[in-house]
Order: structure tokens, then sequence, then C-alpha cells
């Protein structure tokens, strides 16, 4: 809950950088995996244009160090490193499922018989 706090609102304000996901939409299933993990690394200034995801990186890493200092247990270098990897593989999953999940719906979703 922190590093969302932190990744969508704190760090993004401070460094003018918008921290939604746009959907891509239409390309390859390829094309479209690749743009949805990326975004993790790239996103959009509020001035226009693509930009480094500062706020992605900092805030949780901000997160993880906040956690660190919680939890008396685990505050090595190696399990803050782990902590944050975890974390951008859960939020590059989530760029995932936001970019395909209309498709699968779609795909899946229950019809009704005439």
């Amino acid at each position: 809950m922190i590093g969302d706090y932190m990744t969508e609102a704190v760090f993004p304000t401070l460094l003018h950088q918008d921290p939604r996901y746009f959907r891509r939409g239409t390309g390859s299933g390829w094309s479209r995996l690749r743009y949805a993990a990326w975004q993790i690394f790239w996103t959009h200034r509020d001035s226009g244009g693509a930009q480094f995801n500062y706020s992605e990186l900092i805030g949780n890493s901000a997160a993880v160090a906040i956690s660190n200092a919680y939890y008396a247990d685990n505050r090595t270098a190696a399990d803050g490193v782990s902590k944050l990897g975890m974390q951008l593989g859960v939020d590059m999953a989530a760029n995932i499922l936001k970019e395909f999940w209309p498709d699968l719906e779609r795909k899946f979703r229950h019809r009704h018989s005439r």
C-alpha cells in the first residue's frame, strides 16, 4: 500500500510524471506484451513525451526502505533489492493484466443463449 501511494501520488506529483497506464490495445500480442512490461521503465511526463519512470523506481525503493525500517528482521541490502525486484515484477504483471484484460473478458464472457 505504501508503494502504491509513493509511486502513484507522492513522486509523480514531485517529478511531474503521469503514473497512469495507457492501454495500447492494438498490435500483435508480443508488441503489446513488450509495451506493457516496458511501461515500468518509461512513463509520460505531465507536459507530454516520454521519460524514465523515476516515480516507479524511487517510490518502490522508498516503500522498501520504510518496510525495512519497520521490521527488525531482514534488513540486509540483498533482502531490500529482492523486495524491490518483487514489487517491480508485481507492477509489471499488473500492467500486462490491464493491457489484456478487456480482450480476455470479451473472449471468455458467458454468452446468453437465444
